[in-house]
């Protein structure tokens, strides 16, 4: 992907990018859904907590993207206006699911563990490392998956997707301050849930890496929710 960005003159150039795709440009489209598809159906999956859901989704959004492309006037990034329509897409998609399917109760919860969403790269992990990692995802999936949404979105798209508090507010389309209070609060739900893993990730408990010694085996939003004990990021 690195090298196709530097082949491409669009690949430096928002605004170039942009009148490529309101050109109507293939390449140019085919280069946003390569570059954006991971974030997009992350951060759908995050809110939805179901892959098949998440990648029906992901779909809708670039169709509206390609859509709605001619009518974007660079009030935001291009980024921030991809996420905006994602998260408007997938809550608009959880509410359609429970409006249709609040009488039913699913009996295969088989699929909960299989989404592509918050796998970590282990590189030269041992097999006790890479068990571990599975463990911490799946806690932190099904810890994600007890936030609300309002909360959840802001969480994924600060410790998952990196954004800003302002790029946060441009796509949650709130005030700063209400993106910092979501996370706040998003975040202290999880640490409800997820204060038992923490503590049992020192080495002296149980063998394995402790956050500050190996990030890499570890999820960012425990990373963030470890980081509430010395204050916000």
């Amino acid at each position: 992907m690195a090298e196709l960005a530097q082949s491409l003159p669009w690949g430096r150039d928002e605004a170039e990018l942009v009148n490529e795709l309101q050109a109507g440009s293939d390449s140019a489209f085919d280069y946003l859904v390569t570059h954006y598809h991971a974030s997009v159906y992350n951060l759908v999956y995050g809110i939805l907590s179901d892959a098949a859901d998440a990648a029906d989704v992901t779909q809708e959004v670039f169709l509206r993207v390609f859509r709605g492309i001619r009518g974007f006037r660079h009030s935001s990034s291009l980024k921030t206006w991809i996420y905006r329509v994602s998260v408007r897409q997938a809550l608009n998609h959880r509410r359609w699911s429970w409006r249709h399917h609040r009488f039913q109760v699913s009996i295969d919860a088989e699929g909960e563990e299989k989404g592509p969403i918050l796998e970590l790269q282990d590189g030269e992990a041992s097999p006790f490392e890479q068990f571990a990692a599975h463990e911490v995802q799946a806690t932190v999936r099904r810890a994600l998956a007890g936030v609300p949404p309002i909360f959840r979105s802001a969480v994924i798209l600060r410790d998952l997707e990196g954004l800003s508090y302002e790029e946060i507010a441009e796509v949650l389309e709130v005030s700063v301050g209400t993106v910092k209070s979501r996370i706040l609060r998003g975040r202290r739900m999880l640490k409800e849930v997820l204060d038992p893993l923490l503590r049992t990730s020192h080495p002296d408990a149980i063998g394995a890496p402790s956050p500050a010694s190996a990030p890499s085996t570890l999820h960012p939003v425990l990373h963030s929710v470890s980081a509430m004990q010395g204050g916000q990021r």
